[in-house]
């Protein structure tokens, strides 16, 4: 710390307890300056010759009455004694933590060159200038003590300059840094070998944000000057800035890291998220996206303005690949029924899928952003999006009042993107299912519409055969497309989809206008588990039976054999009426690709078939 003395003569100011201040001379005092609720006993010669101020107060007194009060210097009677102990020429010690208010009460008392050369005013800014603003530390104290002087340290350019020379001082070469902040530690005995030259210490290079936890002890309004005209000075590189804001809000946010508010002070939390959310980097690389959905929960639990929610959910969605499920669970806001905010994770995912469409627009003018325009998505990117939020509804799931409509409308958002497999889909669907026990036959159809049957792997295929929560249509379709890998991986030509079964998800495409009249709901009826086995049982022996991979060789009427076949053996699980069904539509439908399934995500056939969200039972 540095300090500066001035004066050399002895202080011989006394004080008696009682709030009372008197210098021991031989000379008795012929004036009384009471400041605040302490009262000095002094001599006038040495107070007039060197402040303006107290010639005015005496020159205009009654001279029988000497006492003068000053009610609102700077500083109060500590800062008014270091003035007074000047005028004397007493030795007086200046350090960041008195400077400033004694650089205040100067001013304020008229302590200029003008009154004598060399007075208090002059010799406290040659002590700034030459040694505080030379002092990182000392910078950072005397900051924060300006703000008690306010406004009279603001219109003396104290704050000012301290905020350069913090910001100066953050940007200087590393290489440079020499001050206490640098790691040391005592090396261990095998770590000396036998360098000559070993100090007994080991030092780490010092990194490029040494300075971020020291100015986390700045409030917030300086904190972000600071960090502005750190930017400004455009040395330092965007992550690093980013790590500033990221240290500051878990330091000075109680309860940052948990999404909650620990501190009574609102107001002051919610100013603090909404300067941390301005101050941020236009780089999409400074913060990371848990650091920014982080920054979005504490907008929200705080009440920020939409303005500052909706920069965040922009700049989350730049970079939703990075998010983690945890991440993505924001707590509804009071009076909810459900637990997560999903329509803001809807938001969040609009955003990430406008990035493609507006790709090109920052071309079309001439105009700065405050965020860079991102460059358009990756397949990667978009598949671990899609896995992300394929996880996050198998997390939201086990919300019991979670409506079906939030669940569908989130997961057919992604629908657009396609995954290699449906396994986290089908988790969440399941999930859902388990949840929401009493969902209706057609609510339960809907949400089975999401997966595509032909995506799932073998270990989820195996657990939806066993499924008593799917409709009997997907078990169905999942049971026979684990014969036709099975007839794959046995060196057999993979069969089509009997037409039989390829009817259940046409069927599941027509118009549903005639859903309640029609009796045949046993498709999305839930199978039971003696249904399931008894399923099972009778499609394997089909296949072993009727030989599918021969059916493939002897052309189409062998197939078509299989085809009767294939229903003739299901036929005894379910109604007569719903085999005749599917058998007389057969041929109208002959010419259906084998790779339609029931809720089919894919993108391509969510576009290419309109009648996508129609129902025909054919139960």
């Amino acid at each position: 710390m540095k300090f500066m003395k001035l004066g050399s003569k002895p202080d011989t100011f006394q004080s008696d307890g009682n709030n009372v201040r008197n210098v021991a001379s031989e000379l008795a005092t012929d004036v009384t300056v009471i400041v605040g609720d302490v009262k000095f006993y002094l001599h006038k010669f040495p107070l007039l010759s060197k402040s303006a101020y107290l010639q005015k107060l005496l020159a205009s007194g009654n001279e029988e009455n000497n006492d003068v009060q000053i009610f609102d210097i700077p500083g109060g009677p500590a800062a008014f004694e270091i003035c007074v102990k000047f005028c004397y020429g007493m030795t007086v010690t200046l350090n960041p933590y008195n400077v400033v208010a004694a650089r205040c009460a100067a001013e304020y008392l008229g302590m200029y060159e003008t009154i004598e050369k060399g007075n208090l005013i002059y010799k406290i800014d040659v002590f700034l200038n030459s040694s505080i603003f030379h002092s990182w530390k000392d910078s950072i104290i005397v900051l924060q003590a300006t703000k008690s002087m306010l406004p009279l340290s603001e219109e003396l350019k104290v704050v000012s300059l301290c905020i350069d020379a913090i910001a100066t001082k953050a940007c200087i070469d590393v290489s440079k840094v020499d001050w206490s902040y640098t790691y040391n530690r005592r090396k261990l005995p095998e770590e000396n070998g036998n360098d000559p030259n070993s100090n007994g210490f080991r030092s780490r290079p010092v990194p490029k944000d040494w300075w971020v936890e020291d100015l986390c002890e700045l409030e917030i309004d300086l904190y972000k000057r600071v960090i502005m005209n750190i930017k400004l000075k455009g040395i330092l590189s965007h992550d690093v800035i980013g790590e500033a804001l990221k240290a500051y809000s878990y330091g000075r946010l109680p309860g940052f890291s948990k999404g909650g508010i620990h501190s009574g002070d609102v107001v002051k939390y919610r100013s603090t998220v909404e300067t941390i959310v301005w101050s941020l980097p236009a780089e999409k690389e400074s913060v990371s996206c848990g650091f920014l959905l982080k920054l979005l929960k504490a907008a929200i639990v705080a009440d920020s303005g939409e303005m500052a929610q909706e920069r965040l959910v922009s700049r989350i969605g730049q970079q939703l690949e990075e998010a983690s499920v945890n991440d993505l669970l924001i707590r509804a806001g009071e009076g909810e029924d459900v637990m997560y905010d999903v329509v803001m994770v809807q938001k969040i995912v609009k955003e990430f899928l406008m990035q493609d469409q507006n790709a090109e627009l920052e071309l079309e003018e001439n105009e700065v952003q405050e965020i860079r325009s991102p460059g358009i998505l990756t397949n990667a990117s978009k598949l671990m999006v899609a896995k992300l939020i394929d996880a996050y509804l198998a997390e939201i799931a086990k919300d019991p009042n979670l409506p079906l409509s939030k669940f569908v409308d989130l997961a057919e958002m992604v629908s657009c993107i396609s995954r290699p497999a449906h396994d986290g889909i089908y988790r969440a669907i399941d999930m859902y299912l388990k949840e929401h026990p009493g969902i209706s036959k057609s609510e339960r159809k809907r949400i089975c519409k999401l997966m595509d049957c032909k995506k799932l792997s073998v270990d989820a295929c195996m657990h939806a055969v066993q499924n008593e929560r799917l409709p009997m249509r997907v078990v169905v379709q999942v049971l026979f497309f684990v014969q036709v890998r099975a007839a794959a991986s046995s060196g057999s030509s993979t069969p089509d989809l009997p037409r039989g079964l390829k009817d259940l998800n046409i069927g599941s495409q027509r118009s549903s206008r005639s859903a309640a009249t029609d009796p045949e709901e046993d498709w999305d009826a839930v199978a039971t588990a003696e249904g399931l086995k008894a399923l099972k049982g009778e499609i394997a022996a089909l296949r072993m039976g009727s030989g599918i991979g021969r059916s493939e060789r002897n052309g189409g009427d062998s197939r078509n054999s299989v085809d009767k076949a294939a229903i003739s053996r299901v036929k005894g699980l379910l109604s007569k009426r719903i085999f005749s069904k599917i058998w007389s539509s057969k041929g109208e439908n002959s010419g259906s690709d084998s790779s339609e399934s029931l809720g089919s995500a894919n993108p391509e056939e969510a576009k290419s078939t309109p009648s996508r969200n129609r129902r025909h039972s054919v139960s």
